[in-house]
């Protein structure tokens, strides 16, 4: 069976590792899967000269058995050396203080990356360099990026309530967007992770997406899979920012594969991270059936937490939803919750009225994604 996974950084890593648990272990009788994984790369940042991948790191990390639990990000058993002495440089030459503190080991990664990059080996050619140190072949796990082209995402904020200076990102694809008046783009992990998502955003753009190609290996993975997958990451700066490559979503009408999909909310609140305040700057409500939505012109199944699959939102004609306990709390509910998705899969796949239902879907993507491309 050939899986097809996209993915955002940590929701979505460990619910891929819950699903690697839910399948057959590499090399018994019967572990024929092929997980392919598609990986935002739209939170990608140069930091001090180096190249951070956030969720291509997360995903590689947590499959290989080297993420920091209980930090959710970042490697296990990290030292900030490196950061200090920066952090003392900066202080002694009055630069004001950096507000993204990379680890030592994960600094490793950066400066390898970055070095491979300059010598013009693509991105998808490196974060396979970088997953075989992480034994995910072994595993029966490609990673690629969802592009090897540079596209980030940008907020569009206030620029009184989030003032840019000297610590922000200055990206040279915020250059070409168009911000009204008293507003500017702020990089997207510069507003997440310094100001804790906050103002509320008056757009999400992915700077440089309309530009971007799918990664090679990208558009094969999702022709060819049995089952396509989408994890509970963020609908909007996660899986939002993947689908914004051009010709993937197409790929998605297009699969003959069942695309189910899990809903990162329960109760209307999101599993983790600030998924509300994402869907409030597209202006999409936070239920589990507005989230849905945003997929309605690819989606087949839909899982939902119990209470969630009878709440208000739009109805999804061609879907079928089903409810499941969606906390991921520990790695045991991670791969409940991918069997579930799984089985859901495989019920669709044996549907005579699939392919009817798949009519019935809208044929274009809705704005608060389309509006994301820029």
């Amino acid at each position: 069976m050939r899986i097809t996974a996209l993915s955002g950084g940590v929701g979505g890593a460990r619910f891929l590792r819950g699903l690697l648990d839910a399948l057959p272990p590499t090399g018994e009788p019967g572990a024929t899967t092929e997980v392919t994984v598609v990986g935002n790369t739209a939170d990608d940042v140069t930091l001090r000269g180096l190249r951070v991948c956030p969720d291509l790191d997360s995903v590689t990390y947590t499959l290989g058995g080297g993420a920091d639990e209980a930090r959710g990000w970042g490697r296990e058993g990290e030292t900030f050396t490196t950061a200090g002495e920066l952090a003392a440089h900066d202080a002694a030459l009055g630069l004001p203080p950096q507000w993204f503190a990379l680890g030592d080991r994960d600094t490793a990664t950066h400066v390898l990356r970055t070095r491979m990059l300059a010598d013009g080996v693509p991105l998808g050619e490196v974060t396979t360099a970088l997953a075989a140190r992480w034994g995910l072949a072994d595993l029966g796990v490609r990673l690629l990026p969802a592009t090897d082209d540079r596209a980030e995402t940008h907020v569009l904020v206030d620029a009184a309530e989030a003032p840019l200076d000297a610590a922000s990102v200055r990206s040279p694809l915020a250059a070409g967007l168009d911000a009204p008046p008293g507003t500017h783009a702020l990089h997207f992990q510069e507003w997440w992770v310094r100001h804790g998502a906050r103002p509320l955003p008056r757009a999400v753009v992915v700077a440089g997406a309309a530009a971007a190609r799918p990664a090679p290996g990208v558009l094969e993975a999702v022709a060819t899979a049995d089952v396509v997958l989408l994890p509970p990451s963020n609908p909007v700066v996660s899986l939002g920012a993947v689908l914004a490559v051009p010709g993937l979503r197409d790929a998605l009408r297009r699969t003959p594969a069942p695309v189910v999909g899990v809903s990162p909310l329960v109760g209307g609140r999101p599993v983790r991270g600030h998924a509300d305040a994402c869907l409030r700057a597209v202006g999409v409500p936070a239920t589990a059936r507005d989230v849905a939505a945003l997929y309605a012109d690819l989606l087949d199944g839909w899982l939902v937490a119990p209470g969630d699959e009878h709440g208000d939102g739009p109805a999804l004609p061609g879907a079928v939803v089903r409810a499941e306990p969606l906390l991921m709390t520990t790695r045991d509910d991670a791969a409940r919750i991918a069997r579930a998705a799984l089985d859901l899969a495989a019920d669709l796949a044996a549907d005579a009225d699939l392919d009817v239902r798949r009519r019935s879907r809208p044929t274009a993507a809705p704005a608060a994604h389309a509006g994301m491309v820029a």
